[in-house]
């Protein structure tokens, strides 16, 4: 009985049908967690009478036409399959490319790659470079502590009798408002002759040093004089180390008085505000300075806190939480009767940013009230420090206590948690101007190994929350040699321009005696560094014999990412952050055993999203790791199956044969473009003298002209990258005389016709189809290429559609498809894919051919069938488009062709912005299925400076899991270079407005680091073809599914819909801000690290004597009131000289 048409509002009878397979149509899905806002996922089990009625239910407004059957349908889509596999079998050449390289076969080898070799032998290269680097640290180390040992304090010395280069003596003799426009007059500083000089990418003196000293730190003061006058005799040991190694890049002494001294010297990046720039704020410096700390950050917020003294606790705490590194943990809480966490924090947590950021946040929200009781502070803070069920340093341990005064010595707390033995050092600072009793603070400090401090005004906060590294040192100090080890930080962007690095550090003692029997120095003077350049370990690691999608990357023992392909050196990142995510396909990263340095091997199912981030693709990847000996570092690589083999081209008999040096150099020129395809290159190094170039048309001109003057074989080219060139020209110019020239195109609607190699070629066909070729010419990054290689069959590719810009213009024919295919070779047992081969489609004529092909015609001359109102015919996509859709959709759901010409300026765009109700449907079904993930390294245009104090890392630097998780797939051989561990100190940027960006050097706006979230959906666990009902109540509306073989395509036709009540319920694709995943529930699963194997905490001969002092610099009344009151109005104050007098530097 046929089933009336149905019209908006109408009733149906019976139960509305809920989606399920047809019978016969294999397995069912099994349920899924995902649940989008609009409603519950549907199974496709469920089996209700009324879906029998399916076939026969009437097309509205169109009674003599019902739904097409099941069978039709999947008549329609073997049609489709049919069309596109003889298209690509005649214009692909796939079989046709595997005879031509069978044919050639003598002109190339087979290699194998063996990881475990290969990984190996990066490794030890690695392990040489930086080795290279310990011994000219090590030189610089004990030649410091030798000219300090040796050099004669002097009271009385004067800026005028140092001589050197104040880095930043330009840039304030250029600022008119400068205080140091006057003293610079009388100062004897240098000025000094530059040259650019690309390996450091910057203007440089190799003759001299440049010192930088922080801005509020007064550059006359009788100890940064004296620090300028024995560091001076450093000069000649760093030209000494770069006469014995001419690869080194900065080398730096980092004071523990502030200054910096760097060779060679180089003006310091001016920055548009105050350069806040302190080198014992860096990372390096603080993982140079002390051992891995514990620290629990207790603040008074009882009612005597109020007003300035709570403004200035808030910036101190912020500060304080600048000081620590990865290695740290730390925790805060603030006090009166009772104590309790600021966040969400209930023990300690790893001092990474995106934790920091928590902390500084909650802190702004702490409110004075109540009485002060140091007891709950003390008692909690212990508390927490005697914790042994979490993840910490386990090696110093801390208490920083930031109070206004009081009376209260709370020695109770202290007998029982703390004494005898003192294993935690407790920190007092006296904060706001009062006239309370400080004994009580001080005896704390004096009583437990700390130190006690007094922070009057916001000018002394920097210098005061930072200086407690000076009594952690002490231990090290004394260990003397034992301390003295290298260490090598994790990957950040170097303050002067140098890009992303890693430093190895190396402390500086004081070995000096204040007389004859009297006790060992307990100073630490500094930290040595020397940067290496990531670009110098790149060039170790193997470029293109790994393939497209294989590569090497290394992680720290932290889990932090130092070496990938994914690694972006971006500056002014202010929320980058990490991650807590299991690795694909096994548990954690503990098991591989790679973070403790062992060997191992490990192949993995992964998922992996492409590289224009549109695209997921579930692919096997082959692990390999071991350690990098003698640093922190470990070493993997990582290759697809396919990446086993490669070619190598081995063409020197041939070329010395030719006379004109180039067997199939006439392909390249663009006089055989016209007749033989336009050729791309990859824009690679083929030789050292080549021009780069991002105009490939330029690029191909350079190397022409670099061509006709060396050889192949001319030890400045890379002669694995040229013969392959050389070679894969060849060889696709032969496709070209074998298929494509024969061929005529426009028959099959086709635009192009185009391949791609591992050797660096794109050739497109024919030649006026290179105007609208927007691929990347380096095959290894462009998209269409490794998604072939990751996947079998063949690859539609629709034109990227940004939602913001306007439709694609169908004007001249030039809009297309890509479809792609891996080429595939077996010669010997060894298989591999050298190639890449596809078509571009003629987006609206394959539109026609859609119609028909989904149609009851058999071929577009064949009349179409009439239906009277006697007979019941089906309904097709090409009669019936008026109340049927008929769609394409990528495994990414972007739309590919449409019956609806409308549509056709939509393809290439989600299809929940064609079409959300289907859209939805097929989610909810399981032919998609969404993956959520972060993106900690995107850019994002300036934001407002905002109110927190905040030291933000330059770089965000992912940890391994992050990198395995989906969202760091995006780049695996393409060099693109960043954490949460590239540091850039945007210290006090509550206090003085400033961008941290500017504050490091930075002479121009730069976009600002965001957390974007990022979904994308893929094919779900559906493979058969499905009809299912949408349900809207009254508007409900069919559907009918089916995956094509051998393509990323599904075919789905659907009535029309009629109601607007299903247009319900959007799914989103595009990217969008966010915070991050909440961090507060990710610090409960926390990731495995190794942490530090050293730790110098103890010390029995330690002199605990000093241990307490007022603040630094004694400025006068009006001073402090002026600072006071541009606290209060939130206005940036202008930074004062300080006369650094800490006692323990007079020497």
């Amino acid at each position: 009985m046929a089933v009336p048409a149905r019209t908006c509002g109408a009733s149906r009878p019976g139960p509305a049908p809920t989606a399920r397979p047809w019978p016969g149509c294999g397995p069912q899905p099994g349920p899924s967690s995902r649940r989008p806002a609009s409603g519950p996922r549907r199974p496709l089990s469920l089996l209700l009478p009324s879906l029998l009625l399916l076939p026969l239910l009437a097309a509205p407004g169109a009674s003599a036409y019902s739904f097409p059957q099941q069978h039709t349908m999947q008549h329609w889509a073997r049609r489709l399959e049919q069309e596109v596999d003889g298209v690509m079998r005649i214009f692909g050449g796939v079989q046709q490319l595997r005879e031509i390289y069978k044919d050639n076969r003598n002109l190339f080898e087979v290699q194998e790659n063996e990881p475990q070799k290969l990984v190996e032998k990066v490794a030890g290269d690695i392990e040489s470079l930086l080795d290279r680097k310990v011994q000219a640290l090590k030189r610089l180390a004990d030649a410091a502590e030798n000219f300090q040992k040796a050099h004669r304090w002097q009271d009385n010395i004067k800026e005028e009798d140092i001589l050197y280069y104040d880095a930043k003596a330009d840039a304030e003799l250029d600022d008119p408002e400068s205080e140091d426009v006057e003293r610079a007059s009388k100062a004897s500083t240098l000025r000094l002759d530059f040259i650019e000089d690309p390996n450091f990418k910057n203007k440089v003196n190799y003759s001299y040093t440049a010192v930088q000293i922080p801005t509020d730190i007064y550059k006359g003061s009788t100890v940064i004089l004296n620090e300028l006058n024995w560091t001076e005799a450093l000069e000649n040991v760093f030209i000494e180390n770069r006469r014995q190694d001419p690869t080194l890049l900065w080398q730096v002494f980092g004071s523990a008085t502030g200054v910096t001294r760097y060779y060679p010297a180089t003006p310091w990046r001016a920055p548009k505000k105050i350069d806040l720039y302190d080198v014992r704020r860096r990372p390096w410096y603080i993982q140079g300075a002390s051992s891995p700390k514990d620290m629990v950050i207790i603040v008074d917020v009882s009612g005597s806190v109020s007003g300035l003294t709570l403004k200035l606790m808030k910036t101190s705490v912020c500060e304080m939480l600048d000081t620590l590194s990865d290695d740290d943990y730390v925790n805060v809480a603030s006090f009166n009767e009772k104590a309790q966490p600021v966040s969400c924090f209930t023990h300690l947590v790893q001092a990474n940013v995106r934790n920091k950021k928590v902390f500084k946040e909650a802190v702004q929200g702490m409110v004075a009230k109540g009485t002060t009781g140091y007891k709950a502070g003390f008692e909690y803070a212990f508390d927490q420090l005697q914790n042994s069920n979490i993840t910490r340093a386990n090696c110093n341990k801390m208490i920083m206590m930031f109070t206004d005064g009081g009376e209260d010595r709370v020695q109770d707390v202290f007998e029982k948690y703390n004494w005898p033995n003192r294993t935690v050092r407790v920190f007092t600072f006296s904060v706001g101007q009062h006239n309370y009793d400080v004994t009580p603070l001080q005896w704390m400090a004096c009583a437990n190994k700390g130190y006690y401090f007094e922070i009057p005004s916001i000018g002394a906060i920097r210098i005061n929350t930072q200086e407690y590294l000076d009594v952690l040192g002490r231990p090290m100090v004394l260990a003397g040699k034992e301390a003295k080890q290298v260490q090598w930080t994790n990957v950040y962007e170097d303050a002067l321009g140098l890009g992303l690095v890693v430093t190895g550090t190396l402390p500086v003692f004081n070995l000096t005696q204040d007389g004859p029997g009297e006790k060992k120095n307990q100073l630490i003077l500094g930290v040595m560094g020397i940067d290496v350049s990531l670009n110098d370990i790149k060039r170790l690691t193997p470029n293109y014999t790994l393939g497209a999608n294989g590569y090497v990357f290394a992680i720290d023992l932290n889990g932090y990412v130092l070496l990938h392909p994914n690694l972006k050196p971006q500056v002014n990142h202010q929320l980058p952050g990490t991650c807590d995510f299991r690795l694909p396909g096994c548990t954690e990263s503990r098991e591989w055993g790679m973070i403790d340095g062992n060997k191992g091997h490990k192949q993995i199912r992964t998922l992996v999203k492409s590289l224009d981030e549109r695209y997921i693709d579930e692919v096997i990847r082959n692990y390999t790791w071991v350690p990098i000996r003698s640093t922190n570092y470990s070493l993997g690589l990582v290759l697809p199956p396919y990446s086993t083999f490669y070619l190598q081209a081995n063409l020197s008999d041939q070329i010395l044969q030719v006379k004109c040096k180039w067997p199939d150099f006439e392909f390249l020129l663009p006089s055989s473009f016209e007749s033989e395809g336009h050729v791309f290159i990859a824009p690679r190094e083929y030789c050292k003298d080549l021009n780069a170039s991002d105009n490939n048309t330029e690029f191909l001109k350079n190397f022409i002209e670099l061509m006709e003057k060396v050889t192949p074989d001319s030890k400045q080219c890379n002669n694995f990258l040229l013969h392959n060139l050389i070679l894969d020209t060849g060889i696709t110019q032969q496709l070209v005389e074998r298929v494509w020239r024969d061929q005529d195109l426009n028959t099959y609607s086709l635009l192009a016709v185009f391949a791609a190699t591992d050797g660096g070629i794109t050739r497109v066909f024919p030649n006026k189809a290179a105007e609208d070729w927007t691929e990347n010419p380096e095959p290894f990054n462009a998209s269409f290429y490794r998604r072939s290689l990751d996947n079998y069959g063949y690859v539609f590719k629709p034109p990227h559609q940004d939602t913001l810009l306007r439709p694609l213009e169908l004007e001249n024919d030039t809009v297309g498809v890509l479809v792609s295919t891996a080429v595939e070779l077996s010669l010997g047992g060894r298989t591999l894919r050298p190639a890449v081969v596809g078509v571009k489609l003629d987006l609206e004529a394959w539109a026609e051919k859609f119609k028909v092909l989904a149609s009851n015609r058999t071929h577009q001359d064949q009349p179409q069938k009439q239906c009277g109102p006697s007979s019941h015919c089906e309904m097709d996509c090409e009669v019936n488009n008026e109340d049927l859709l008929c769609v394409l959709i990528d495994d990414g759901g972007f739309l590919v062709l449409s019956n609806q010409n409308h549509q056709w300026d939509q393809v290439g765009r989600f299809f929940s912005e064609v079409d959300a109700n289907l859209m939805l449907a097929l989610y909810n079904n399981s032919f998609y299925t969404r993956k959520e993930s972060y993106d900690y390294q995107a850019a994002c245009a300036p934001q407002p400076p905002g109110n927190l104090g905040a030291a933000p890392r330059g770089v965000f630097v992912p940890t391994i899991a992050d990198f395995l998780n989906l969202a760091w797939w995006t780049s695996a051989a393409a060099w693109g270079l960043g954490r949460e561990g590239a540091p850039w100190p945007g210290e006090f940027k509550k206090a003085v407005g400033q961008d941290p960006a500017e504050a490091e050097g930075s002479s121009e706006a730069r976009e600002s680091s965001c957390v974007m979230k990022q979904t994308q959906y893929y094919f779900g666990s559906v493979n058969a073809s499905y009809n299912a009902i949408i349900d809207c109540g009254n508007c409900s509306r069919l559907f009918h599914a089916q995956r094509l073989t051998n393509t990323n395509l599904l075919f789905v036709v659907a009535e029309k819909p009629l109601c607007s009540q299903c247009e319900a319920g959007r799914l989103l694709q595009k990217e969008t801000h966010s915070d991050g995943p909440e961090q507060c529930e990710l610090v409960q699963r926390p990731r495995y690290r190794r942490g530090p194997h050293i730790c110098f905490d103890y010390n029995a001969t330690e002199d605990t004597s000093d241990c307490g002092r007022g603040a630094s610099f004694p400025p006068s009344l009006g001073v402090l009131v002026s600072l006071q009151l541009l606290l209060l109005l939130g206005l940036p104050p202008r930074p004062q000289p300080q006369v650094h007098a800490h006692a323990s530097r007079r020497l």
